[in-house]
């Protein structure tokens, strides 16, 4: 029979998963397929319990919104990286124990490292958004030599909840400010690397046509990443390339954070190019 991996959200028809990890499955012949699975929230306790069955096959799964908080209480094992940030990502099924990871914090720092070549010693970093993400991303970078931490939320409350738990794991210079706030401009100014970790500019999303910065409040010397990956080039990274800032879109951390989970669930390594080769064909027939 046929293993099985995929991925769980709601709702889930617009991930680029299944092209990914397929085509690195195919890569080395192995019989297993990925698939996307629709669970909404009242299903999730159902659905874990099934995937521990040896019937179901399921070697893992990865996880993306709403549940990678509620999936936490359904599992047996938490890594540390996953409590610190609250959020588990991917599952490794090992003989009906359920392992949470979160791998979206390793597959940022390699995305800026290999692709962007960003140097984090003394920086200065600017996070937009307060949410799952944001705490991915804030908790991976609290591991690196950074200089300060600016988080901008539109609600102040869940922000500060957010550098309160950073204060736990870093001791550096951290402030939280509203979206809305006169001193976001200048945070945005004086950041060295500026995060949007919120859907907005997202495709379809609730505001796909929006920019929380614009090109007057950005520094040419910045490097802006965007995890919105879909469209390539959010409105966002429009006005940050208009700045004359580096800009990066999220395409690599999927892929990176999609390469550690393939190789937990394989043992093989995983191939990198061949994944980001299947995801960019997948966005360029989703955006035509």
């Amino acid at each position: 029979m046929t293993r099985r991996l995929g991925i769980i959200g709601y709702p889930i028809a617009h991930s680029l998963s299944p092209a990914i990890f397929q085509a690195a499955l195919g890569h080395y012949g192995l019989d297993i397929s990925y698939e996307a699975w629709e669970i909404a929230p009242h299903e999730l306790k159902g659905f874990v319990e099934e995937v521990r069955t040896p019937e179901a096959e399921v070697l893992g799964f990865n996880v993306t919104v709403p549940h990678k908080e509620m999936i936490m209480v359904y599992i047996d094992e938490v890594s540390p990286e996953a409590q610190k940030a609250v959020a588990v990502n991917t599952i490794f099924n090992q003989e009906g124990l359920l392992h949470g990871h979160n791998t979206d914090g390793a597959g940022f720092i390699r995305a800026l490292k290999e692709e962007a070549k960003f140097s984090f010693d003394g920086s200065r970093v600017l996070i937009l958004g307060a949410g799952g993400a944001a705490r991915g991303v804030v908790m991976a970078l609290a591991s690196e030599n950074l200089k300060s931490f600016t988080i901008a939320n539109r609600t102040l409350d869940r922000c500060k909840r957010l550098a309160r738990d950073l204060k736990r794991h870093w001791k550096g210079d951290l402030r939280s400010i509203s979206l809305k706030a006169d001193d976001l401009r200048k945070a945005a100014q004086e950041a060295d690397l500026i995060v949007q970790c919120t859907t907005v500019g997202m495709l379809h999303g609730p505001d796909s046509d929006g920019a929380l910065l614009t090109a007057e409040d950005i520094s040419p010397k910045a490097l802006v990443y965007d995890l919105v990956y879909n469209p390539p080039e959010t409105p966002f990274m429009k006005e940050a390339r208009r700045a004359g800032a580096s800009v990066f879109g999220g395409l690599s951390m999927l892929v990176y954070q999609g390469a550690i989970g393939f190789e937990m669930w394989t043992g093989k390594e995983a191939p990198v190019e061949v994944m980001f080769k299947a995801a960019r064909k997948t966005l360029e027939s989703s955006t035509t």
